[in-house]
């Protein structure tokens, strides 16, 4: 049974990783790796939206999730790059919440995702104008195939046996990095006795643009 009780590690980036990798092999949740986003607009309301963590880098700390980029979650992290996620295993009775700066992914590691897709996915990242109004599904659909007919690629519900298409990439979609400054474990215990550790790291904007961060503190929270 993982505990902070009798040491707290210094660093809580291989925590992560390793209730990640745990989560992932007993495979008991279809998406160990769904995480709840929440953005704020620039009038201040926020909104939450469940995305699948596709990336993690345990020595930068950050993680990857890719979407539209004129999505409304997009739309906000233009206007406020400041974050918040947790991911919750119910069947581990654990909890990580962060905090952090939201960053567009390089080009490069936005292709070589989409690449791993299926082309049902690939084509619908061309075809889903995300969070925008829409009449029917139907008409999702027809789009979909008119754009899949450009594209030299079978309708959307094709029957036949799937071949290896080569879509590239619409400019308009691709990943996010959201580089921690809070991480917080969160461990059930016995009549809501539950253990909380909180990890903060000064994080911020450098001159080339990218996150200047600096060492980790911890301190532990009352359930």
């Amino acid at each position: 049974m993982i505990s902070f009780s009798n040491s707290i590690p210094k660093d809580p980036l291989p925590v992560v990783h390793a209730w990640m990798e745990e989560a992932r092999n007993k495979r008991i949740q279809p998406h160990p790796n769904a995480i709840t986003i929440a953005s704020v607009d620039v009038s201040g309301k926020p909104s939450a939206r469940v995305v699948l963590i596709k990336d993690f880098s345990p020595k930068e700390g950050y993680i990857v999730f890719h979407t539209h980029y004129k999505s409304r979650k997009s739309l906000e992290f233009v206007d406020n790059p400041w974050a918040a996620g947790v991911v919750h295993w119910d069947h581990l009775g654990r909890q990580i919440r962060f905090e952090g700066l939201i960053t567009k992914s390089p080009d490069d590691e936005s292709n070589a995702y989409f690449a791993t897709r299926d082309w049902r996915s690939q084509l619908n990242a061309w075809t889903s104008e995300q969070s925008q109004p829409i009449s029917d599904y139907k008409q999702l659909l027809d789009r979909a195939n008119r754009q899949a007919k450009k594209m030299n690629l079978p309708k959307i519900d094709s029957t036949g046996p799937d071949k290896d298409f080569s879509v590239q990439r619409p400019p308009f979609w691709g990943g996010f990095r959201m580089w921690f400054c809070s991480i917080e474990f969160w461990i059930a215990r016995s009549a809501r006795f539950h253990e909380r550790i909180q990890y903060k790291r000064s994080l911020k904007k450098g001159d080339d643009g990218g996150p200047v961060t600096g060492p980790w503190h911890h301190q532990r929270l009352q359930p």
